[in-house]
Protein backbone atom coordinates (compact mmCIF):
# COMPACT_ATOMS: atom_id res chain seq x y z
CA UNK A 1 0.00 0.00 0.00
CA UNK A 2 1.71 3.62 -1.19
CA UNK A 3 1.29 5.96 1.59
CA UNK A 4 2.36 10.32 0.77
CA UNK A 5 4.35 11.63 3.81
CA UNK A 6 2.81 14.90 4.10
CA UNK A 7 3.51 18.42 5.22
CA UNK A 8 1.57 19.88 8.22
CA UNK A 9 2.08 23.37 6.99
CA UNK A 10 -1.17 25.16 6.69
CA UNK A 11 0.75 28.28 5.87
CA UNK A 12 -1.77 30.91 4.79
CA UNK A 13 -5.02 28.68 6.02
CA UNK A 14 -6.70 30.76 8.62
CA UNK A 15 -10.24 30.38 10.36
CA UNK A 16 -13.08 28.01 9.61
CA UNK A 17 -15.37 25.68 10.83
CA UNK A 18 -15.71 22.35 11.32
CA UNK A 19 -18.08 19.33 10.37
CA UNK A 20 -19.03 15.55 10.33
CA UNK A 21 -20.58 12.78 8.48
CA UNK A 22 -23.27 10.16 7.69
CA UNK A 23 -22.36 6.80 7.83
CA UNK A 24 -21.14 4.89 11.01
CA UNK A 25 -17.55 3.47 11.15
CA UNK A 26 -16.44 0.15 10.82
CA UNK A 27 -15.75 -0.90 14.52
CA UNK A 28 -12.44 -2.16 15.83
CA UNK A 29 -11.57 -5.39 16.37
CA UNK A 30 -12.15 -5.69 19.88
CA UNK A 31 -9.29 -6.14 22.44
CA UNK A 32 -8.57 -9.64 23.60
CA UNK A 33 -6.19 -10.99 26.10
CA UNK A 34 -3.40 -13.26 26.00
CA UNK A 35 -5.58 -16.39 25.60
CA UNK A 36 -7.28 -14.51 22.57
CA UNK A 37 -10.36 -13.84 24.97
CA UNK A 38 -12.06 -10.45 24.80
CA UNK A 39 -10.89 -8.10 27.53
CA UNK A 40 -13.49 -5.59 28.78
CA UNK A 41 -13.78 -2.51 27.82
CA UNK A 42 -14.48 0.61 30.92
CA UNK A 43 -17.84 1.62 30.85
CA UNK A 44 -18.35 5.37 30.15
CA UNK A 45 -19.64 6.93 34.53
CA UNK A 46 -23.20 7.62 34.60
CA UNK A 47 -22.73 11.02 35.45
CA UNK A 48 -20.72 11.88 31.93
CA UNK A 49 -23.20 9.33 30.30
CA UNK A 50 -26.33 11.21 31.69
CA UNK A 51 -24.48 14.60 30.81
CA UNK A 52 -23.87 14.19 27.38
CA UNK A 53 -26.71 11.73 25.69
CA UNK A 54 -29.86 13.72 27.67
CA UNK A 55 -28.48 16.60 24.96
CA UNK A 56 -30.60 15.68 21.39
CA UNK A 57 -28.35 15.15 18.48
CA UNK A 58 -27.64 18.54 17.14
CA UNK A 59 -29.33 18.73 13.51
CA UNK A 60 -25.67 20.32 11.73
CA UNK A 61 -27.17 22.85 9.06
CA UNK A 62 -23.73 22.13 6.41
CA UNK A 63 -22.95 24.74 3.50
CA UNK A 64 -20.12 25.10 1.34
CA UNK A 65 -17.86 27.00 2.45
CA UNK A 66 -13.60 27.50 1.33
CA UNK A 67 -14.50 25.86 -2.16
CA UNK A 68 -13.90 22.50 -1.03
CA UNK A 69 -15.26 21.90 2.32
CA UNK A 70 -18.63 22.52 4.54
CA UNK A 71 -18.97 24.14 7.72
CA UNK A 72 -21.67 24.50 10.30
CA UNK A 73 -22.47 26.34 13.58
CA UNK A 74 -24.63 24.31 16.60
CA UNK A 75 -24.81 25.55 20.21
CA UNK A 76 -24.04 23.40 22.75
CA UNK A 77 -24.43 23.37 26.20
CA UNK A 78 -22.28 25.96 27.95
CA UNK A 79 -22.65 23.30 31.45
CA UNK A 80 -23.77 20.44 30.73
CA UNK A 81 -25.26 19.48 33.76
CA UNK A 82 -27.80 21.99 33.00
CA UNK A 83 -28.59 21.47 29.06
CA UNK A 84 -31.70 23.68 28.82
CA UNK A 85 -29.86 26.70 30.45
CA UNK A 86 -27.10 28.89 28.88
CA UNK A 87 -25.60 27.98 25.35
CA UNK A 88 -22.21 28.51 23.57
CA UNK A 89 -21.79 28.43 19.67
CA UNK A 90 -19.45 25.78 18.41
CA UNK A 91 -17.88 25.80 14.74
CA UNK A 92 -17.47 22.90 12.73
CA UNK A 93 -15.91 22.53 8.61
CA UNK A 94 -15.27 19.37 7.39
CA UNK A 95 -13.65 18.01 4.20
CA UNK A 96 -15.96 15.24 3.18
CA UNK A 97 -13.82 11.93 2.13
CA UNK A 98 -13.25 11.42 -1.51
CA UNK A 99 -14.21 7.74 -2.04
CA UNK A 100 -17.85 7.89 -0.68
CA UNK A 101 -18.61 4.66 -1.56
CA UNK A 102 -15.91 2.87 0.80
CA UNK A 103 -16.24 5.75 3.64
CA UNK A 104 -15.45 4.93 6.85
CA UNK A 105 -16.83 7.56 8.84
CA UNK A 106 -15.69 10.67 10.50
CA UNK A 107 -12.09 11.00 11.31
CA UNK A 108 -11.78 14.56 13.88
CA UNK A 109 -8.34 16.65 13.95
CA UNK A 110 -7.17 18.34 16.85
CA UNK A 111 -4.00 20.78 16.87
CA UNK A 112 -3.20 21.30 20.09
CA UNK A 113 -2.33 25.11 21.70
CA UNK A 114 -4.38 24.84 23.65
CA UNK A 115 -6.26 27.04 21.45
CA UNK A 116 -5.72 25.86 18.30
CA UNK A 117 -8.21 26.02 15.34
CA UNK A 118 -9.31 22.06 14.26
CA UNK A 119 -11.56 24.17 11.47
CA UNK A 120 -8.55 25.45 9.91
CA UNK A 121 -6.70 22.23 10.44
CA UNK A 122 -9.16 20.59 8.71
CA UNK A 123 -9.03 22.66 6.00
CA UNK A 124 -5.80 22.09 5.79
CA UNK A 125 -6.29 18.16 5.60
CA UNK A 126 -5.33 18.12 2.28
CA UNK A 127 -2.02 19.35 2.57
CA UNK A 128 -1.10 16.92 5.26
CA UNK A 129 -2.69 13.93 5.60
CA UNK A 130 -2.29 10.74 3.75
CA UNK A 131 -4.25 9.92 0.38
CA UNK A 132 -6.11 7.10 2.22
CA UNK A 133 -7.32 8.67 4.95
CA UNK A 134 -8.45 11.26 2.57
CA UNK A 135 -10.09 8.68 0.60
CA UNK A 136 -12.17 6.69 2.87
CA UNK A 137 -12.56 9.76 5.96
CA UNK A 138 -14.70 13.22 5.99
CA UNK A 139 -11.69 15.09 8.06
CA UNK A 140 -13.76 16.88 10.52
CA UNK A 141 -12.38 19.79 12.57
CA UNK A 142 -14.12 21.27 15.81
CA UNK A 143 -12.97 25.04 17.24
CA UNK A 144 -13.03 24.55 20.93
CA UNK A 145 -15.53 26.79 23.05
CA UNK A 146 -14.11 30.06 23.20
CA UNK A 147 -11.62 29.70 20.15
CA UNK A 148 -11.21 31.10 16.90
CA UNK A 149 -14.66 30.58 14.30
CA UNK A 150 -16.89 29.50 17.86
CA UNK A 151 -17.79 31.72 20.33
CA UNK A 152 -15.30 33.74 21.47
CA UNK A 153 -13.88 34.26 25.10
CA UNK A 154 -13.20 37.83 25.59
CA UNK A 155 -11.77 39.01 29.01
CA UNK A 156 -11.48 42.87 28.23
CA UNK A 157 -14.40 45.02 27.48
CA UNK A 158 -12.63 46.99 25.11
CA UNK A 159 -9.14 46.58 22.98
CA UNK A 160 -7.79 49.24 25.07
CA UNK A 161 -8.11 47.86 28.25
CA UNK A 162 -7.02 45.01 27.05
CA UNK A 163 -3.84 46.40 25.48
CA UNK A 164 -3.07 48.67 29.08
CA UNK A 165 -3.65 44.71 30.59
CA UNK A 166 -0.74 43.24 28.25
CA UNK A 167 1.32 45.59 28.64
CA UNK A 168 4.20 43.61 30.44
CA UNK A 169 3.95 40.93 28.33
CA UNK A 170 5.64 42.26 24.93
CA UNK A 171 8.03 40.17 25.62
CA UNK A 172 9.93 36.77 24.66
CA UNK A 173 10.05 36.41 28.36
CA UNK A 174 11.40 38.05 31.04
CA UNK A 175 15.24 38.70 31.57
CA UNK A 176 16.08 41.95 34.11
CA UNK A 177 14.11 42.53 36.94
CA UNK A 178 12.05 45.40 35.40
CA UNK A 179 10.64 42.99 33.07
CA UNK A 180 9.87 40.56 35.31
CA UNK A 181 8.50 43.14 37.71
CA UNK A 182 6.12 44.14 34.55
CA UNK A 183 5.67 40.48 33.29
CA UNK A 184 3.81 39.85 36.53
CA UNK A 185 1.31 42.80 36.79
CA UNK A 186 0.07 41.96 33.72
CA UNK A 187 -0.01 38.72 34.29
CA UNK A 188 -2.27 39.19 37.64
CA UNK A 189 -3.93 41.74 35.37
CA UNK A 190 -4.94 39.09 32.49
CA UNK A 191 -6.28 36.83 35.18
CA UNK A 192 -7.98 39.05 37.27
CA UNK A 193 -9.86 40.40 33.43
CA UNK A 194 -10.35 36.83 32.35
CA UNK A 195 -11.92 35.62 36.15
CA UNK A 196 -13.96 38.27 35.83
CA UNK A 197 -14.90 39.87 32.50
CA UNK A 198 -14.36 36.80 30.95
CA UNK A 199 -16.62 34.71 32.61
CA UNK A 200 -19.14 33.00 32.24
CA UNK A 201 -17.47 31.46 29.51
CA UNK A 202 -13.67 31.31 30.77
CA UNK A 203 -14.91 29.45 33.24
CA UNK A 204 -16.47 27.01 30.98
CA UNK A 205 -13.25 25.99 28.64
CA UNK A 206 -12.05 23.01 30.79
CA UNK A 207 -10.77 20.00 28.31
CA UNK A 208 -13.96 17.36 29.93
CA UNK A 209 -16.09 20.30 28.33
CA UNK A 210 -14.58 20.01 24.78
CA UNK A 211 -14.46 16.39 25.22
CA UNK A 212 -18.16 16.46 25.97
CA UNK A 213 -19.15 18.96 22.98
CA UNK A 214 -16.43 16.27 20.58
CA UNK A 215 -18.92 13.10 22.18
CA UNK A 216 -22.24 14.82 20.55
CA UNK A 217 -20.67 15.96 17.69
CA UNK A 218 -19.36 12.78 16.99
CA UNK A 219 -23.52 11.71 17.34
CA UNK A 220 -24.09 14.32 15.55
CA UNK A 221 -22.19 13.27 12.42
CA UNK A 222 -23.47 9.98 12.88
CA UNK A 223 -20.31 8.15 14.23
CA UNK A 224 -21.03 5.39 16.82
CA UNK A 225 -17.61 5.80 17.87
CA UNK A 226 -14.78 8.65 17.83
CA UNK A 227 -11.82 8.27 15.31
CA UNK A 228 -9.72 11.31 16.75
CA UNK A 229 -5.97 12.19 15.35
CA UNK A 230 -4.43 15.01 18.32
CA UNK A 231 -1.45 17.08 18.25
CA UNK A 232 0.12 18.28 21.22
CA UNK A 233 -2.25 19.91 23.35
CA UNK A 234 -4.59 17.57 21.22
CA UNK A 235 -3.00 14.74 23.07
CA UNK A 236 -4.49 16.05 26.38
CA UNK A 237 -8.45 16.38 25.03
CA UNK A 238 -7.33 12.68 23.15
CA UNK A 239 -6.94 11.37 26.35
CA UNK A 240 -9.48 13.39 28.21
CA UNK A 241 -11.85 11.63 25.73
CA UNK A 242 -10.51 8.31 26.25
CA UNK A 243 -10.70 8.50 30.00
CA UNK A 244 -14.59 9.99 30.03
CA UNK A 245 -15.93 7.77 27.12
CA UNK A 246 -13.38 4.81 27.31
CA UNK A 247 -16.33 2.48 25.43
CA UNK A 248 -16.77 4.75 23.06
CA UNK A 249 -13.30 4.77 20.79
CA UNK A 250 -12.80 3.29 17.74
CA UNK A 251 -9.42 4.56 16.61
CA UNK A 252 -7.44 7.09 18.94
CA UNK A 253 -3.95 8.68 18.29
CA UNK A 254 -1.93 11.31 20.10
CA UNK A 255 0.91 12.84 18.80
CA UNK A 256 3.60 14.79 20.58
CA UNK A 257 1.93 13.21 24.48
CA UNK A 258 1.74 15.48 27.49
CA UNK A 259 1.34 13.60 30.45
CA UNK A 260 -2.12 14.24 31.66
CA UNK A 261 -1.12 13.70 35.34
CA UNK A 262 1.68 16.27 34.93
CA UNK A 263 -0.86 19.02 32.80
CA UNK A 264 -3.22 18.75 35.38
CA UNK A 265 -1.35 19.11 38.85
CA UNK A 266 -2.79 16.83 41.55
CA UNK A 267 -2.08 16.82 45.24
CA UNK A 268 1.42 18.31 46.49
CA UNK A 269 1.83 18.91 42.30
CA UNK A 270 -0.58 21.98 42.25
CA UNK A 271 1.97 23.89 43.61
CA UNK A 272 4.17 23.24 41.36
CA UNK A 273 5.12 25.37 38.34
CA UNK A 274 3.16 23.47 35.62
CA UNK A 275 6.36 23.36 33.70
CA UNK A 276 8.07 21.98 36.67
CA UNK A 277 6.00 18.84 36.23
CA UNK A 278 5.97 18.01 32.36
CA UNK A 279 9.77 19.51 31.47
CA UNK A 280 9.06 20.56 27.85
CA UNK A 281 12.52 23.10 29.24
CA UNK A 282 14.10 19.42 29.33
CA UNK A 283 13.18 18.26 25.32
CA UNK A 284 13.48 21.51 24.14
CA UNK A 285 17.50 21.96 26.21
CA UNK A 286 18.13 18.19 24.64
CA UNK A 287 17.19 18.59 21.10
CA UNK A 288 19.72 21.68 21.12
CA UNK A 289 22.68 19.95 22.68
CA UNK A 290 22.12 17.62 20.05
CA UNK A 291 21.88 19.71 17.47
CA UNK A 292 25.28 21.47 18.31
CA UNK A 293 27.17 18.12 19.05
CA UNK A 294 25.68 16.78 15.29
CA UNK A 295 27.35 19.82 14.14
CA UNK A 296 30.86 19.59 15.60
CA UNK A 297 30.93 16.22 13.97
CA UNK A 298 29.59 17.47 10.45
CA UNK A 299 32.36 19.85 10.22
CA UNK A 300 32.33 23.14 8.91
CA UNK A 301 31.44 22.19 5.38
CA UNK A 302 28.09 21.44 6.66
CA UNK A 303 27.59 23.40 9.52
CA UNK A 304 28.80 26.91 9.97
CA UNK A 305 29.72 27.05 13.49
CA UNK A 306 31.23 23.92 13.74
CA UNK A 307 34.30 23.64 16.47
CA UNK A 308 32.96 24.33 20.01
CA UNK A 309 29.77 24.86 18.53
CA UNK A 310 28.09 24.96 22.09
CA UNK A 311 30.53 27.06 23.32
CA UNK A 312 29.93 29.51 20.21
CA UNK A 313 26.08 29.67 21.14
CA UNK A 314 26.77 30.17 24.28
CA UNK A 315 28.79 33.42 23.73
CA UNK A 316 26.44 34.67 21.38
CA UNK A 317 24.03 34.27 24.64
CA UNK A 318 26.17 35.93 26.95
CA UNK A 319 26.69 38.85 24.35
CA UNK A 320 22.99 39.37 23.92
CA UNK A 321 22.37 39.31 27.76
CA UNK A 322 24.95 41.95 28.30
CA UNK A 323 24.05 44.03 25.56
CA UNK A 324 21.58 43.46 23.53
CA UNK A 325 21.91 44.02 19.69
CA UNK A 326 20.17 46.92 17.93
CA UNK A 327 20.19 46.61 13.93
CA UNK A 328 19.27 50.03 11.95
CA UNK A 329 17.71 49.61 8.82
CA UNK A 330 17.24 52.50 6.46
CA UNK A 331 13.51 51.49 5.47
CA UNK A 332 12.23 49.83 8.94
CA UNK A 333 13.73 51.65 11.51
CA UNK A 334 15.92 50.15 14.58
CA UNK A 335 15.09 46.19 15.42
CA UNK A 336 16.70 45.08 18.74
CA UNK A 337 17.61 41.52 19.02
CA UNK A 338 18.11 40.57 22.80
CA UNK A 339 18.40 37.39 24.75
CA UNK A 340 15.01 36.22 24.79
CA UNK A 341 15.05 36.80 21.44
CA UNK A 342 17.83 34.54 20.56
CA UNK A 343 16.43 32.01 22.89
CA UNK A 344 12.80 32.42 21.25
CA UNK A 345 14.00 32.47 17.70
CA UNK A 346 16.05 28.90 18.55
CA UNK A 347 13.00 27.36 19.84
CA UNK A 348 10.41 28.28 17.20
CA UNK A 349 13.31 26.73 14.99
CA UNK A 350 13.56 23.66 16.87
CA UNK A 351 9.71 23.13 16.22
CA UNK A 352 10.92 22.23 12.62
CA UNK A 353 12.48 19.00 11.05
CA UNK A 354 15.31 21.32 9.23
CA UNK A 355 15.43 23.87 12.04
CA UNK A 356 18.93 23.24 12.68
CA UNK A 357 19.47 24.87 9.95
CA UNK A 358 18.34 28.27 11.08
CA UNK A 359 19.73 27.35 14.71
CA UNK A 360 23.48 27.23 13.39
CA UNK A 361 23.14 29.97 10.60
CA UNK A 362 21.23 32.47 13.01
CA UNK A 363 24.05 32.11 16.22
CA UNK A 364 26.83 32.06 12.59
CA UNK A 365 25.39 35.65 12.15
CA UNK A 366 24.91 37.06 15.48
CA UNK A 367 28.12 35.65 16.64
CA UNK A 368 29.74 38.13 13.81
CA UNK A 369 27.72 41.59 14.83
CA UNK A 370 28.25 41.07 18.37
CA UNK A 371 31.92 40.69 17.50
CA UNK A 372 33.78 44.24 17.26
CA UNK A 373 36.42 43.10 15.43
CA UNK A 374 34.34 41.70 12.61
CA UNK A 375 35.46 43.13 8.81
CA UNK A 376 32.64 45.55 7.30
CA UNK A 377 31.93 42.95 4.78
CA UNK A 378 30.93 39.82 7.15
CA UNK A 379 29.04 42.59 9.00
CA UNK A 380 26.75 43.83 6.23
CA UNK A 381 26.13 40.11 5.05
CA UNK A 382 25.42 39.63 8.56
CA UNK A 383 23.04 42.10 9.38
CA UNK A 384 21.16 41.89 5.94
CA UNK A 385 20.38 38.09 7.32
CA UNK A 386 19.24 38.97 10.21
CA UNK A 387 17.11 41.96 9.14
CA UNK A 388 15.03 40.24 7.14
CA UNK A 389 14.41 37.47 10.16
CA UNK A 390 13.57 40.44 12.62
CA UNK A 391 11.26 42.09 9.99
CA UNK A 392 9.49 38.72 9.59
CA UNK A 393 9.43 38.83 13.20
CA UNK A 394 7.70 42.34 13.27
CA UNK A 395 4.55 41.35 10.97
CA UNK A 396 3.77 38.09 12.79
CA UNK A 397 4.57 40.03 16.33
CA UNK A 398 0.57 40.89 17.78
CA UNK A 399 -0.28 44.41 17.84
CA UNK A 400 -3.41 44.49 20.22
CA UNK A 401 -4.71 47.06 18.07
CA UNK A 402 -8.41 46.64 15.80
CA UNK A 403 -10.08 44.24 15.83
CA UNK A 404 -9.90 42.39 19.07
CA UNK A 405 -7.78 39.56 19.44
CA UNK A 406 -8.45 36.41 21.75
CA UNK A 407 -5.49 34.24 20.83
CA UNK A 408 -3.90 34.30 24.31
CA UNK A 409 -6.96 34.32 26.37
CA UNK A 410 -7.88 31.01 24.46
CA UNK A 411 -4.64 29.30 25.45
CA UNK A 412 -5.48 30.64 29.56
CA UNK A 413 -9.09 29.96 29.42
CA UNK A 414 -7.95 26.35 28.94
CA UNK A 415 -4.64 26.37 30.74
CA UNK A 416 -5.78 28.14 33.55
CA UNK A 417 -9.22 26.88 34.24
CA UNK A 418 -8.41 23.47 33.39
CA UNK A 419 -4.74 22.92 35.48
CA UNK A 420 -3.55 23.66 39.04
CA UNK A 421 -0.83 26.61 39.21
CA UNK A 422 1.26 28.03 42.22
CA UNK A 423 -1.15 30.62 43.81
CA UNK A 424 0.94 34.28 43.52
CA UNK A 425 2.28 35.58 40.30
CA UNK A 426 4.98 37.08 42.46
CA UNK A 427 6.39 33.54 42.76
CA UNK A 428 7.31 33.24 39.20
CA UNK A 429 10.72 34.98 38.55
CA UNK A 430 12.57 32.60 41.22
CA UNK A 431 11.12 29.59 39.38
CA UNK A 432 11.84 30.61 36.13
CA UNK A 433 15.23 31.10 37.36
CA UNK A 434 15.29 27.65 39.08
CA UNK A 435 13.59 25.97 35.28
CA UNK A 436 16.25 27.96 33.47
CA UNK A 437 19.48 26.48 36.01
CA UNK A 438 18.00 23.11 35.66
CA UNK A 439 17.44 23.19 31.67
CA UNK A 440 19.45 26.24 30.08
CA UNK A 441 18.16 28.78 27.89
CA UNK A 442 14.57 26.93 27.62
CA UNK A 443 13.71 26.98 31.30
CA UNK A 444 12.68 30.56 31.02
CA UNK A 445 10.35 30.24 28.13
CA UNK A 446 8.32 27.05 29.48
CA UNK A 447 7.79 28.56 32.88
CA UNK A 448 6.51 31.92 32.44
CA UNK A 449 3.86 31.10 30.24
CA UNK A 450 1.57 30.12 32.76
CA UNK A 451 1.98 33.00 35.22
CA UNK A 452 -1.28 34.46 34.35
CA UNK A 453 -2.58 30.82 35.95
CA UNK A 454 -1.97 32.18 39.15
CA UNK A 455 -4.42 30.77 41.52
CA UNK A 456 -4.54 34.28 43.48
CA UNK A 457 -5.34 35.83 40.12
CA UNK A 458 -7.01 33.62 37.90
CA UNK A 459 -9.82 32.73 40.33
CA UNK A 460 -12.37 31.36 37.64
CA UNK A 461 -12.65 27.29 37.94
CA UNK A 462 -15.07 24.75 36.08
CA UNK A 463 -16.60 22.72 38.63
CA UNK A 464 -17.29 20.32 36.05
CA UNK A 465 -13.65 19.36 35.34
CA UNK A 466 -12.33 16.22 34.68
CA UNK A 467 -9.55 15.43 37.23
CA UNK A 468 -9.10 11.52 36.49
CA UNK A 469 -8.37 8.48 36.74
CA UNK A 470 -6.49 8.37 33.51
CA UNK A 471 -5.97 4.68 33.31
CA UNK A 472 -8.76 3.48 31.79
CA UNK A 473 -8.89 0.47 29.07
CA UNK A 474 -11.13 1.95 25.67
CA UNK A 475 -12.64 -0.45 23.77
CA UNK A 476 -10.09 -0.09 20.78
CA UNK A 477 -6.61 0.97 21.77
CA UNK A 478 -4.84 4.28 21.76
CA UNK A 479 -1.81 5.13 19.61
CA UNK A 480 0.45 7.04 21.68
CA UNK A 481 3.58 8.51 19.37
CA UNK A 482 6.53 10.41 21.00
CA UNK A 483 9.24 11.87 19.31
CA UNK A 484 12.95 11.96 20.87
CA UNK A 485 13.50 15.37 19.91
CA UNK A 486 10.46 17.15 20.15
CA UNK A 487 10.95 20.46 22.14
CA UNK A 488 7.78 21.04 23.43
CA UNK A 489 6.19 17.91 24.52
CA UNK A 490 9.14 16.20 26.23
CA UNK A 491 9.53 12.24 25.07
CA UNK A 492 8.87 10.91 28.67
CA UNK A 493 5.10 11.93 28.22
CA UNK A 494 4.32 9.53 25.87
CA UNK A 495 6.55 6.85 27.96
CA UNK A 496 4.40 7.94 31.00
CA UNK A 497 0.69 8.36 28.63
CA UNK A 498 1.45 5.00 27.56
CA UNK A 499 2.75 3.19 30.72
CA UNK A 500 -0.86 4.84 32.34
CA UNK A 501 -3.27 3.28 29.47
CA UNK A 502 -3.55 -0.63 29.65
CA UNK A 503 -5.13 -0.55 25.89
CA UNK A 504 -1.99 1.54 24.36
CA UNK A 505 0.80 0.96 21.89
CA UNK A 506 3.88 3.40 22.21
CA UNK A 507 5.30 4.15 18.52
CA UNK A 508 8.60 6.15 19.10
CA UNK A 509 10.32 7.92 16.64
CA UNK A 510 13.67 9.30 16.45
CA UNK A 511 12.35 12.64 14.75
CA UNK A 512 13.39 16.41 14.61
CA UNK A 513 10.34 19.09 14.88
CA UNK A 514 7.23 18.95 17.07
CA UNK A 515 5.56 15.75 16.77
CA UNK A 516 6.21 13.11 14.59
CA UNK A 517 3.12 13.24 11.99
CA UNK A 518 4.75 14.27 8.44
CA UNK A 519 8.31 13.92 9.61
CA UNK A 520 8.82 10.20 8.94
CA UNK A 521 7.35 7.86 5.87
CA UNK A 522 7.27 5.04 8.82
CA UNK A 523 5.38 7.09 11.75
CA UNK A 524 3.02 8.69 9.25
CA UNK A 525 2.51 5.52 7.29
CA UNK A 526 2.02 3.61 10.60
CA UNK A 527 -0.29 5.91 12.42
CA UNK A 528 -2.73 6.27 8.97
CA UNK A 529 -3.03 2.58 9.11
CA UNK A 530 -4.05 2.31 12.59
CA UNK A 531 -7.08 5.04 11.59
CA UNK A 532 -7.92 3.25 9.12
CA UNK A 533 -8.10 -0.74 9.90
CA UNK A 534 -6.81 -0.74 13.65
CA UNK A 535 -3.81 -2.03 12.65
CA UNK A 536 -1.14 -1.21 15.31
CA UNK A 537 2.12 -1.14 14.60
CA UNK A 538 4.83 -3.95 16.25
CA UNK A 539 5.48 -3.37 20.13
CA UNK A 540 9.26 -1.53 20.45
CA UNK A 541 8.95 0.10 16.86
CA UNK A 542 11.51 3.00 16.32
CA UNK A 543 10.93 4.77 13.27
CA UNK A 544 13.80 7.14 12.03
CA UNK A 545 12.98 10.93 11.10
CA UNK A 546 13.31 11.73 7.23
CA UNK A 547 15.34 14.43 8.35
CA UNK A 548 18.77 14.25 10.61
CA UNK A 549 20.42 17.22 11.51
CA UNK A 550 23.91 17.91 9.40
CA UNK A 551 23.20 14.66 7.54
CA UNK A 552 22.70 13.37 4.21
CA UNK A 553 18.42 14.05 3.56
CA UNK A 554 16.41 13.44 0.43
CA UNK A 555 16.38 15.79 -2.30
CA UNK A 556 19.80 16.79 -1.32
CA UNK A 557 23.00 16.92 0.94
CA UNK A 558 22.34 18.58 4.17
CA UNK A 559 25.74 21.14 3.56
CA UNK A 560 23.54 22.54 0.50
CA UNK A 561 20.96 23.56 2.43
CA UNK A 562 23.31 25.20 5.67
CA UNK A 563 24.62 27.39 2.15
CA UNK A 564 21.36 28.47 1.69
CA UNK A 565 20.58 29.35 4.82
CA UNK A 566 23.75 31.08 5.36
CA UNK A 567 22.54 33.37 1.98
CA UNK A 568 18.95 33.78 3.34
CA UNK A 569 18.09 32.71 6.53
CA UNK A 570 14.42 34.40 5.92
CA UNK A 571 14.34 31.86 3.23
CA UNK A 572 13.13 28.68 5.77
CA UNK A 573 9.49 28.72 4.85
CA UNK A 574 10.05 27.69 1.25
CA UNK A 575 9.58 23.91 0.55
CA UNK A 576 12.23 21.99 -0.95
CA UNK A 577 11.78 18.73 -2.39
CA UNK A 578 11.97 15.49 -0.32
CA UNK A 579 11.40 17.87 2.82
CA UNK A 580 8.47 16.78 5.66
CA UNK A 581 5.91 19.11 6.03
CA UNK A 582 5.76 21.46 9.17
CA UNK A 583 3.44 21.91 11.09
CA UNK A 584 0.40 23.66 11.38
CA UNK A 585 0.64 27.16 12.42
CA UNK A 586 -1.92 26.65 15.20
CA UNK A 587 0.70 24.28 16.39
CA UNK A 588 3.56 25.91 16.09
CA UNK A 589 5.32 28.43 18.48
CA UNK A 590 4.94 31.85 18.88
CA UNK A 591 8.11 33.36 20.17
CA UNK A 592 6.99 36.11 22.01
CA UNK A 593 4.41 35.37 24.91
CA UNK A 594 2.48 38.51 24.49
CA UNK A 595 1.27 36.56 21.26
CA UNK A 596 2.07 33.42 23.41
CA UNK A 597 4.57 30.31 22.89
CA UNK A 598 1.95 27.35 22.34
CA UNK A 599 2.69 23.84 22.74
Amino acid sequence: MQRRTRSLALAGIIGALLAGSAVAPAAAAPATGAHGRPVTTDRTSPIEARRVDRVPTPRLDWYPCYDYAECATVRLPLDYDHPRGATTEIALLRVKARDQQNRIGSLFVNPGGPGGSGTSMALGAPQFLGDELLDRFDVVGVDPRGVASSEQVRCFATVGDQTRAYAGLNVAFPVTKAEEKAYVASSKAVGRGCSTTGRPLSGAMSTAEVARDMDVLRRAVGDRKLTYLGFSYGSVLGQYYANMFPDRVRALVVDGVLDPYAWLGKGKARDLLQEDRMRSAQGASRALREILVRCDAAGAESCPIAGGAAGKYELVAQRLRAKPLVIEDPDLGPFTVGYADFVAATMSALYDPYGYLQVAGLTAELLVLTEPAATAPARDRARAAVTRLAAEARQQARRYDFPYENGLETFLGVDCTDANHPKDAASWPARAAKADRRDPYFGRVWAWISSPCARDTWTVRDEDAYTGPFDRRTSAPVLVVGNYWDPATNYRGAVSSAALLPNSRLLSSDSWGHTAYGTSACATGAIDEYLIDGTLPARGTLCVGDAQPFAEVAGGQASDRVAASKSTLSDQSVPRRGEPKRLPPVVAPLPAVGTLTVR
